[in-house]
């Protein structure tokens, strides 16, 4: 796999439109590439934002969020939610480099994932071109962040072991390769967190990846997630009360 990260002008809230944006970073695509954009990218090009001081930033979490734990839980004073049935810190909302903003997550990551996706197969005249929305969040006992994805486009986002032999024959039973947080970690580590101004990446020589000319159907985005009742890590997050947010 080869990554490379697109250095753009310093984005600023409602300034570019993102085929736009897309229009001055890649000048050239080749097939069987994924175009990997951050949220923020994204959300900065749809203005969505909400300037500092305009509204309270825990009823903005509480808005933004399905479920949320009050920062009060928090030795951090930090809330945690889970929004759009990830688990996310702040429902995803970014202050830095937000020019004075708190910069939402996307409106509809999903569409706008299918719709970068139709536009550069036919700028480009490609075949198989996939597109992943990025973004990072921190991993329990661990120091850092990764990325993961938001939406994603174009390509088969799960790899199924399941059935298939091992080394020595014996068969998978619940092995999946999480293929497109995969390409999300590897991007977002390229892209970089702070001042780089690299928010889009291009992920080539992808010999696992399973290219889909279709956007993704209802039943594979269901496919890649998991209820709380049933997830393997519920007893940890059954644990707390969950407050219900007003996320629409």
């Amino acid at each position: 796999m080869i990554v490379k990260a697109i250095k753009t002008d310093v984005i600023k809230a409602g300034v570019i439109d993102l085929d736009s944006l897309l229009d001055k970073a890649i000048g050239q695509l080749e097939d069987g590439c994924v175009v990997a954009i951050t949220s923020k990218i994204v959300s900065l090009c749809e203005n969505n934002v909400v300037p500092f001081g305009q509204q309270d930033k825990e009823k903005l979490v509480i808005q933004e969020s399905d479920l949320y734990l009050p920062a009060s839980l928090s030795k951090y004073q930090h809330h945690f939610t889970i929004t759009d049935n990830t688990l996310i810190a702040l429902a995803g909302i970014d202050e830095s480099n937000g020019n004075g903003n708190y910069v939402l997550w996307p409106k509809d990551a999903q569409k706008t994932a299918n719709q970068v996706r139709a536009y550069l197969k036919e700028r480009f005249h490609l075949d198989r071109v996939g597109v992943i929305i990025t973004d990072s969040t921190s991993q329990p006992l661990r120091r850092g962040s990764t990325g993961i994805t938001l939406a994603h486009s174009g390509f088969s986002a799960l790899n199924d072991y399941i059935g298939k032999p091992d080394l020595f024959g014996r068969p998978f039973t619940v092995s999946l390769a999480d293929v497109a947080d995969g390409l999300a970690a590897a991007a977002v580590l390229q892209m970089g967190e702070g001042r780089e101004r690299t928010p889009i990446a291009i992920l080539s020589d992808l010999p696992f990846v399973e290219f889909q000319n279709h956007d993704p159907k209802k039943s594979e985005l269901k496919k890649m997630t998991i209820s709380l009742d049933d997830d393997l890590f519920g007893p940890f997050l059954s644990s707390v009360k969950w407050q219900k947010g007003q996320r629409k």
